[in-house]
């Protein structure tokens, strides 16, 4: 090589880096910054926004939340969208990986065999494995601040920063520490959320934050004003209690705030913002608080399942979306956004369905839930597997599989097994494939059982079925939530 030539070389070389850190400096300042708020314990109809577009039935019908509302309106609401699982930790640990529960063998918060029924419950696990990938590490390794603020609850003595979540506080569980002024800690949360986006912003640096509030948990915990207001109100038929209504419209509150800022920081036209719930409401005969939903927390019923989800940002079209989705997608979906290219054998990837395309959505998997535990009351082992409207539900105990029709009977009153017996076996065939594929910890018959030791405490419901838990008014949820 002549030195001309080398002189040439070296040229074009230097030329190339920079251009390839310019290009590296304009991927990343065209990172959107993603904005993930999610709720605990809400239920599908917690809020005065239509799940089905004009079905006042499909929204509280006393609760008010103003900007969950402005938000929709400018945003996708999902009418079937699912918690991963009927209790804050399976489903938390299950959208932080994309993983299910079953797989992850977190199918619920206090882990532990049950021994003393006529089914034996598995020993599980309530910790993530540290190799495991998760929405923190992948977003930090694609040059993303991250943030995980409030509730994790996902194992004793681990916490968020072990998990990609550069910010975080530490090994949270139920408790906030909330006042009159700041019930379960909603603003403060915010706040600190707000100031982690202003840092980030000033940066110049994409950024992810969740906010994983306490609220709507038990106990309730609310602002006296807004307590005031809704004492005010006229009490709905199924929503009606004012302390947990003016919860709900502190949780929303917030939300005004993270808008403001948001518009503030000059960052609307780059950021998604997404709402969900980790589980239903609590409910069960007594406390019908999902109605038009059978039950609640700690069921794999609709009332335990079927949540809020919301999608706004840039790009996403404004409406409803019918397709069945699961917290477990946003994984993917949030992968996606920040432009790194996974796979993951559950987690789908939601922007065609944001974005007008929904005749590319395929999704590669049944919709699959675990839940091999008891509950509170008559709440017994349950699987279930979602096919469109299609439901499958596995009664562990009662060694039943029911089929619901879901867009005729979305309240799950009515077992179709023997009308559509192909749909059933098929779909029978299906959740013993995804039983096996997840490598799911099964309960099993108990030798022992003695019937005249069973808890006497465990009443019927409807058909012999039961919410899994009390009402909002205890401290802990349904199903043994700790």
């Amino acid at each position: 090589m002549t030195r001309k030539s080398f002189l040439v070389f070296l040229a074009v070389f230097f030329v190339s880096i920079a251009s390839m850190d310019r290009l590296k400096a304009d991927n990343l300042a065209a990172q959107p910054n993603i904005i993930f708020v999610y709720a605990d314990d809400m239920g599908w109809t917690g809020t005065s926004v239509e799940m089905f577009e004009g079905n006042t039935a499909s929204k509280s019908d006393f609760y008010q939340t103003p900007n969950l509302e402005k938000l929709a309106a400018k945003g996708m609401v999902f009418s079937q969208a699912y918690s991963p699982g009927p209790m804050c930790t399976p489903s938390r640990a299950s959208v932080l990986t994309g993983i299910t529960p079953a797989e992850l063998h977190i199918t619920t918060p206090g882990g532990r065999a049950r021994t003393d029924r006529k089914i034996l419950t598995p020993q599980t696990s309530t910790q993530l494995p540290a190799e495991l990938p998760t929405t923190g590490t992948n977003l930090q390794a694609a040059g993303y601040a991250t943030a995980l603020l409030g509730k994790w609850h996902i194992g004793r003595g681990d916490d968020a920063g072990n998990h990609g979540f550069q910010v975080n506080d530490g090994p949270t569980q139920n408790e906030s520490n909330g006042t009159d002024e700041d019930p379960k800690s909603i603003f403060s949360l915010t706040q600190r959320g707000i100031e982690f986006m202003e840092e980030n912003v000033k940066a110049e640096k994409p950024f992810f934050l969740q906010l994983s509030h306490y609220a709507v948990h038990a106990p309730i915990q609310s602002r006296p004003e807004s307590i005031a207001q809704f004492e005010k109100s006229t009490a709905g038929k199924i929503h009606h209690d004012p302390s947990y209504g003016g919860m709900t419209w502190d949780l929303d509150t917030s939300l005004a705030a993270i808008f403001d800022a948001v518009e503030q920081l000059g960052i609307s036209e780059n950021t998604y913002i997404v709402f969900m719930s980790d589980n239903g409401a609590q409910g069960n005969r007594r406390n019908q608080n999902n109605l038009p939903l059978f039950a609640g927390k700690g069921t794999l019923y609709e009332g335990g399942i079927r949540v809020p989800l919301i999608v706004v940002g840039p790009g996403i079209e404004s409406g409803y979306c019918s397709q069945p989705v699961t917290g477990t997608d946003l994984f993917t979906t949030f992968a996606t956004w920040a432009g790194a290219e996974l796979e993951s054998n559950e987690s789908e990837d939601l922007t065609p369905l944001l974005t007008g395309r929904e005749s590319e959505f395929k999704r590669s998997r049944d919709l699959f839930f675990h839940f091999p535990h008891y509950g509170r009351g008559t709440q017994t082992p349950q699987t279930a597997l979602i096919v469109g409207n299609w439901k499958l539900l596995r009664d562990w105990e009662a060694g039943k599989d029911q089929l619901f029709d879901l867009n005729e009977d979305i309240g799950e009153s009515s077992d179709v097994s023997t009308k559509n017996p192909e749909v059933h076996q098929e779909m029978i065939k299906s959740m013993e494939n995804r039983l096996q594929q997840t490598n799911a910890q099964l309960p099993k018959t108990n030798p022992d059982y003695d019937p005249s030791a069973e808890p006497n405490n465990r009443r019927g419901n409807r058909n012999g079925r039961d919410g899994g838990g009390r009402n909002g008014r205890t401290r802990n949820g349904g199903g043994g939530n700790r």
